[in-house]
């Protein structure tokens, strides 16, 4: 009796600790990093540093960001950066979902530290180091998208791939010169894209007169309806019916079809939206939603 008593309750602490992350989130949101804190010690003593434990240790970090605590957000970043370094000395990045989540954020957090205390070349330099060393992981996205960020406004933009695509034949950036250029990333399976739609459709009929040309690039993610799994040509279906049914305003922009886009333009966050002016410069890079009037101003400064 006592040995089935043990066992239940190793069960319930096991359960009770299951989901540290959520837990982490749950104190951060009430603005509680005391509790965060503890949580995560409290797991760490039970568990070990495991991927779901550096994670939440990221989330903490990007807690005292938000709140301004620069040093221990720092602190913070840096240690889990560390010890997901350790982890993925035995096994990859990509073997798991919450290691990289843990190691992209606490990447990102340093260097929008550096970049908070003045140090925009180092924040920048952190990021370009970051890059190079997981370019051929899931995090090189959420890297540029960083880096784009700090250092993209004012830049040629980065060549679209769009040989690949829907709708109407997309043109490359560099035929587009002399006109100004929205780009809107978007994804099949994003909320915020099709909030946003209606808005890139309003602003398309108003300053189209004026030249503004639209592009609205796009990727497979390897599912389609449900989160059913999909191979590319069903994917690439389904994309087509979301595109025409949620966004029926558009249907007259192309939509190039490429992973390449996304990594190049750090398109982590749907939507993204990208303005670049005549002379084929970014004027704005803007990962999130985007209201009318914010966005409106935005077309008129590149016009």
């Amino acid at each position: 009796m006592a040995y089935r008593i043990l066992t239940v309750l190793l069960l319930l602490s096991s359960l009770s600790f299951a989901g540290i992350v959520e837990d982490v989130r749950a104190a951060l949101a009430q603005k509680d990093l005391a509790t965060a804190e503890s949580e995560l010690r409290n797991y760490r003593d039970r568990h070990g540093v495991t991927p779901e434990y550096l994670e939440g240790m990221s989330w903490v970090a990007r807690g005292l960001y938000s709140a301004n605590v620069l040093d221990q957000a720092a602190n913070y970043a840096k240690q889990t950066e560390a010890l997901a370094q350790d982890q993925i000395k035995h096994q990859p990045l990509d073997s798991e979902s919450h290691l990289p989540i843990a190691l992209g954020a606490a990447i990102e957090v340093e260097a929008e530290v550096l970049n908070a205390q003045g140090q925009h070349d180092a924040a920048v330099a952190l990021l370009k180091r970051s890059l190079a060393t997981y370019h051929a992981t899931s995090i090189r996205a959420r890297l540029q998208k960083n880096l784009n960020l700090l250092a993209l406004t004012g830049q040629t933009a980065p060549p679209l791939a769009v040989s690949e695509y829907l709708g109407p034949r997309p043109l490359p950036l560099s035929q587009m010169k002399g006109s100004p250029v929205l780009l809107f990333f978007w994804a099949h399976w994003c909320g915020d894209c099709k909030y946003e739609g209606p808005i890139i459709s309003r602003l398309s009929l108003e300053f189209a007169p004026k030249g503004l040309k639209v592009e609205a690039p796009t990727q497979l993610y390897g599912y389609a309806a449900g989160g059913e799994d999909a191979k590319p040509k069903a994917e690439l279906d389904y994309i087509q019916q979301v595109w025409q049914h949620y966004y029926a305003g558009l249907q007259s922009v192309a939509v190039p079809v490429s992973q390449a886009n996304f990594g190049a333009y750090g398109a982590s966050t749907t939507p993204t939206l990208v303005l670049i002016n005549r002379q084929g410069r970014v004027s704005l890079y803007h990962p999130g939603l985007m209201q009318y009037d914010d966005l409106r101003a935005a077309i008129e400064k590149a016009m």
